[in-house]
């Protein structure tokens, strides 16, 4: 299917929202250290329910370990400073998302190390933000799953 990987995330109910996520659309998930929070917080459990033990997870002590893991995959990098409209790409199995930390995003470097092409982003008014984590996340998802046309296989 697909990998999500979140790089530094802070909020442990959107990582668990996310966690759900990922159970029900067979997404793999990528927590890249350091966390906000500890895999046993209360409130990442909360927010995720009994899906853990349905999502597959797994955590990198840094992004040089995860970034080596996916030497061979396609990645995109979802931010507010992407360049791409997120619908505007065509995915395909095994694509990757790569979201940063909900308070800064991203850093320059990792975004940058990415072709212009690899940067999207969700449109939204001017003036905005950000969107909240696990709400980008499923989006993002759900477009690159009904362009395969939902297909799990």
């Amino acid at each position: 299917m697909f990998d999500v990987i979140l790089y530094q995330p802070e909020i442990p109910p959107n990582t668990g929202n996310i966690i759900r996520l990922c159970a029900n659309t067979g997404v793999r998930l990528h927590l890249v250290k350091p966390l906000g929070f500890s895999l046993e917080d209360r409130q990442l459990t909360r927010a995720g329910l009994d899906y853990h033990e349905f999502a597959a997870i797994s955590v990198y002590d840094n992004w040089a370990a995860c970034e080596k893991r996916f030497a061979d995959s396609r990645l995109f990098a979802v931010s507010t400073r992407g360049t791409q409209r997120y619908d505007q790409i065509a995915y395909a199995k095994n694509d990757g998302f790569l979201f940063g930390p909900e308070s800064r995003g991203l850093p320059t470097e990792l975004l940058g190390a990415m072709s212009e092409q690899q940067r999207i982003r969700l449109p939204m008014m001017p003036g905005s933000r950000s969107l909240n984590l696990s709400n980008t996340v499923a989006v993002v998802v759900y477009e690159a799953w009904r362009q395969i046309r939902f297909d799990i296989g």
